[in-house]
């Protein structure tokens, strides 16, 4: 690999540290471990093309383009979550990994999925996800902070919204969400 290659790689990795909380590469692999999955299953469920999942792992590519498959990307985090705690089982995550393939993105899924709660309505979580996600797919986040530092002086909770939604982690805008309901 040349200079501008190993360059435009390193860029790419950055990006995705950005947007998605670590290099792609990173978070794949450990969707692949603690599911138990090996990368043409992946991007089955994802519904991307192994080529696809093999540069983005590589930092060939920078993003996901199609939102519905960084919602999987989430949703099969959180999937493996569940399995590396012992909440899920590997039976049961394999029957999810095929719920999940088998959505559009903005669908609910069944309570079994953990994203509605006992009434139908969705989580707290599900609700910041969708949030976040919908930010994430029309900026970066770098571009989001840009947008939210312009905002603070005249339109400080504006700002802050931009910062907890577009940028930081999911736990903390779950907890912003839940400070700011009536």
């Amino acid at each position: 690999m040349d200079a501008a290659q190993q360059e435009a790689t390193s860029r790419a990795r950055e990006l995705q540290r950005n947007w998605y909380g670590e290099p792609l590469g990173a978070l794949f692999r450990r969707l692949i471990d603690d599911l138990g999955l090996n990368q043409a299953r992946l991007a089955a469920v994802l519904g991307l093309s192994a080529p696809m999942l093999s540069q983005l792992m590589s930092g060939q590519r920078a993003k996901i383009g199609n939102p519905a498959v960084v919602q999987r990307v989430q949703q099969l985090q959180e999937l493996a979550a569940q399995v590396t705690d012992g909440s899920t089982s590997a039976g049961e995550a394999a029957d999810r990994m095929e719920e999940i393939k088998k959505s559009q993105g903005g669908s609910m899924l069944t309570n079994t999925t953990g994203t509605t709660s006992s009434s139908g309505a969705p989580t707290v979580k599900r609700v910041v996800r969708e949030i976040q996600s919908l930010l994430r797919s029309v900026a970066a986040a770098g571009d989001i902070i840009d947008a939210a530092d312009t905002l603070a002086g005249s339109q400080p909770e504006l700002a802050e919204f931009l910062r907890v939604y577009g940028a930081g982690r999911t736990a903390d805008a779950v907890s912003h969400y839940q400070a700011h309901q009536s």
